[in-house]
């Protein structure tokens, strides 16, 4: 027998469910463009709703942050599944690294250390490492991608695409971060053989970096 679809959320139920999504994408934008010192009433004010709805749903700024991150690694673990779905290996991890570049995955990065790991962002990001790990390694097997190459790598370079630069507009950075990512992908191809310099970054130095004390 074939499962029931899921039924739809209606009613109060539904609007809660679009304001804090609205406060989730706000946040994003609030933080990414005005810094981490941004107030969180810049938030509900992107997001159209009012600092009681906010309140209640997230006690503290931390709460927020919290949430903030676990969404994020949410998504890039549904990215790097979207590549693996993706029957060439290397359109797949292409495709990974551009659709990361262009939500500004590692924009993030400089919460790390100032807000607690909660369970659920260590599994979402568990997730996503699985799913980028195994979309690199497929991308290698094939011999598309260069063999010398990390997860970490490829995380950091994304951290390098993550924040908007200076641009006369919107359109004009997507043409030039899509100019410059494809710069970055051809090298990323086995056919540059050269060797790549210095020590491969560690992950655990990078992790240590969430760690609360």
């Amino acid at each position: 027998m074939d499962d029931a679809p899921t039924p739809r959320k209606r009613g109060p139920q539904a609007r809660a469910a679009r304001n804090d999504q609205a406060l989730i994408e706000a946040a994003r934008e609030v933080f990414i463009t005005q810094g981490f010192d941004a107030p969180v009433s810049a938030v509900a004010e992107r997001a159209g709703v009012g600092m009681g709805s906010l309140y209640r749903r997230y006690r503290t700024k931390e709460e927020l942050l919290q949430r903030l991150c676990a969404d994020s690694m949410q998504r890039l673990a549904e990215t790097a599944r979207a590549g693996l779905a993706i029957n060439d290996p290397w359109q797949g991890f292409a495709h990974y690294v551009v659709e990361c570049a262009r939500f500004g995955f590692g924009a993030l990065a400089p919460l790390a250390g100032t807000i607690d790991v909660t369970p659920q962002i260590r599994q979402a990001a568990e997730q996503a490492q699985q799913f980028t790990d195994e979309l690199i390694t497929r991308a290698q097997d094939a011999g598309a991608l260069r063999a010398d190459v990390t997860a970490m790598d490829i995380h950091l370079l994304i951290g390098r695409f993550s924040r908007p630069g200076p641009a006369p507009s919107r359109h004009a950075e997507e043409e030039t971060r899509s100019r410059l990512l494809a710069i970055v992908l051809d090298g990323l191809r086995t056919h540059n053989a050269g060797s790549l310099p210095g020590a491969p970054p560690d992950p655990r130095q990078y992790h240590a970096m969430w760690a609360a004390d």
